[in-house]
């Protein structure tokens, strides 16, 4: 559990990265008017790929290792009460599985439209209501579920 939780900690620095600098080359090429370059495609490639393989950790911490959502998961109606089991069992999840979809509906269309400044449109649009979804569910520390900023091994 600490090692697979402290690996889960660090990579959403790398994911917020990735989905950073995704959105930038999309602003920045809707802006400039520019064209759709492998460059921004490999850019939302890597975010969603990360993405992706930060929920399937957070899928084995919150089926298998957590002893939050294992609690939670025994009696869910007073799991509700108590906003740190709430997170953990509810919000975080939720917030990601939005997180997750936004970025791949995103990929998707990007991929099946042609015109350059509607790819750049479009990744801005999902790439970035998928950060503010992983922003928004993010533990941060001084939040009731919150975690330290980097958890180390």
């Amino acid at each position: 559990y600490p090692l697979t939780l402290a690996v889960h900690s660090l990579l959403r620095w790398v994911v917020l990265g990735a989905g950073l600098a995704a959105l930038v080359r999309a602003m920045t090429g809707l802006r400039a008017r520019r064209s759709w370059t492998p460059a921004d495609d490999r850019a939302g490639q890597l975010f969603v790929g990360l993405l992706d393989l930060q929920f399937l950790i957070g899928l084995a911490l919150y089926f298998i290792l957590s002893p939050y959502t294992s609690r939670a998961f025994r009696d869910f109606g007073a799991a509700m009460g108590d906003a740190t089991l709430r997170f953990w069992a509810v919000e975080h999840i939720l917030g990601m599985v939005v997180a997750l979809a936004l970025a791949h509906i995103g990929r998707v269309r990007v991929r099946k439209t042609t015109d350059a400044a509607r790819r750049h449109k479009l990744a801005a649009i999902f790439f970035g209501l998928a950060l503010v979804a992983i922003l928004a569910t993010i533990p941060w520390p001084g939040t009731p579920a919150g975690r330290p900023l980097l958890r180390g091994f």
